[in-house]
C-alpha cells in the first residue's frame, strides 16, 4: 500500500516539516538506513489522568508483561515543550517592546509638549491680532500631527526591515502584521495630538499681555 500523509513537524511546529518516508514495520530495506520506532496515539477525554494511564499500562502488560511503556505524554505537553524556548524568547521580546513603547510615548509627549509650550508667545500674538482660538488650536494640532506622521513613517520603514529578523520565531503569522503596525502608529499619533492639544489649550487661557511677555 502506498499513500501520502500530512506534513509531520518532528522538531516542533516552528521548524519546517522534514521529508519523511514511512516503511511497513516488517519490511527491510538494506539500501536505506532508517530509524524504526513505533508510536501509538490515543484520543480520550480522560487523557493525561493517572487512572487512564494505569489502564493503558495494564492493557499493554496483559498482552506482554515485559513490554515497557515509555515517553507517555499528552499532545499538549509535546506542543508546549516544542515551543518552550520560542515562547520564552517572545515573552522577553514582548517585555522589551512594551518598555520601548512606553519610553517612546513618554518621549514624544515630552518633546512635543515642550515645543508647543515654547510657542506661547506666538499664540498670544495671534490672539491679540484677532485670530480665533479654534483656528490657533487647529494650527498647533496640524503641526504636531505632521511631526508625528514623519516619525511614524520612519518608524514603520525601520520596523518592516527589522521584523524580518524575527521570521524564524514566528509560525502561521506574518512578521509584517498590518493590524499591529496600524495600532502602534495610531497610538503614537494620538499621543502627539494630545501633547499638542494640552499646552496649546493652556496657552490660549493665558492673558495675552502675559503671553506677550513670556520668554
Amino acid at each position: 500500500m502506498i499513500g501520502v500523509v500530512q506534513d509531520v513537524h518532528e522538531k516542533g511546529v516552528q521548524e519546517k516539516a522534514p521529508e519523511i518516508v514511512y516503511w511497513p514495520p516488517l519490511l527491510r530495506n538494506p539500501f536505506v538506513p532508517v530509524v524504526r520506532t513505533v508510536t501509538f496515539v490515543m484520543r480520550s477525554e480522560r487523557m493525561g489522568t493517572e487512572g487512564f494511564l494505569n489502564e493503558v499500562r495494564q492493557a499493554v502488560w496483559s498482552v506482554n508483561s515485559t513490554l515497557p511503556l515509555a515517553s507517555v505524554r499528552t499532545m499538549q505537553e509535546v506542543y508546549g515543550k516544542s515551543l518552550a524556548r520560542t515562547s520564552f524568547t517572545l515573552v522577553m521580546l514582548g517585555i522589551a517592546g512594551a518598555i520601548a513603547l512606553a519610553l517612546g510615548i513618554i518621549g514624544i509627549y515630552g518633546v512635543i509638549s515642550y515645543t508647543v509650550s515654547q510657542c506661547q508667545r506666538e499664540i498670544g500674538i495671534r490672539l491679540v491680532l484677532g485670530a480665533q482660538g479654534g483656528d490657533v488650536l487647529q494650527m498647533v494640532l496640524r503641526q504636531g500631527a505632521k511631526t508625528a506622521l514623519v516619525g511614524v513613517a520612519i518608524g514603520i520603514a525601520a520596523a518592516l526591515g527589522l521584523t524580518e529578523l524575527m521570521r524564524s520565531l514566528l509560525f502561521g503569522v506574518s512578521p509584517q502584521d498590518p493590524l499591529t503596525l496600524a495600532s502602534v502608529a495610531a497610538l503614537l499619533i494620538l499621543v502627539a495630538l494630545l501633547a499638542s492639544y494640552i499646552p496649546a489649550r493652556r496657552a490660549m487661557h493665558v492673558d495675552p499681555a502675559v503671553a506677550l511677555r513670556y520668554e
